[in-house]
């Protein structure tokens, strides 16, 4: 029987976190699907997902040019 390769990276789970923390919101846990889904539970009850490409790409223009 042989193992699949890892859906994810320990530097996925990093940059969600790091994010998350970020964002101001405390971790209850993390939960990570088999196919590599990343879920982030707040611990108010709330979840939250890994952030896709949009969200990073507008984090990265607000960065280099400012809120409006």
């Amino acid at each position: 029987m042989t193992r699949r390769p890892c859906a994810f990276r320990q530097q996925d789970v990093t940059r969600a976190v790091r994010g998350a923390k970020k964002a101001g919101i405390d971790l209850a846990r993390i939960e990570i699907a088999q196919d590599g889904k990343i879920v982030l539970v707040a611990e108010n009850g709330g979840t939250t997902e890994e952030p896709n490409d949009l969200d990073r790409e507008l984090e990265e223009f607000e960065a280099r040019h400012g809120k409006n």
